[in-house]
């Protein structure tokens, strides 16, 4: 493999955090399994994938997703992977699921 092309896929990178679901009220892990948050969003059989944006290019409707987003922000994330088996971040709210599933 050419170092050119590693470098140049290293330059591209950006910073991902996987967190819990449990970040998000059940309202808005609704939305993000409907596919319908007001900001870009991937939903996946186990959560999604949320851009942030570097900077942050669009501030969510949904206000705890607003919260996690200036929190990503100031970490210089710019994906969120929302996940039923990731870790709870702490000082971020905990809402507890109505969903047992999730």
């Amino acid at each position: 493999m050419h170092t050119q092309c590693i470098e140049q896929l290293r330059e591209l990178a950006e910073p991902l955090a996987a967190l819990s679901l449990n970040h998000l009220t059940p309202a808005t892990r609704q939305k993000l399994r409907d596919d319908e948050l007001s900001v870009n969003a991937y939903p996946t059989d186990f959560g999604g994938f949320v851009f942030v944006g570097s900077p942050c290019y669009r501030s969510p409707a949904e206000s705890d997703l607003a919260t996690i987003f200036e929190a990503a922000e100031r970490a210089g994330i710019v994906w969120l992977k929302f996940d039923s088996e990731a870790p709870a971040v702490e000082g971020l709210p905990i809402f507890s699921p109505q969903d047992p599933l999730l």
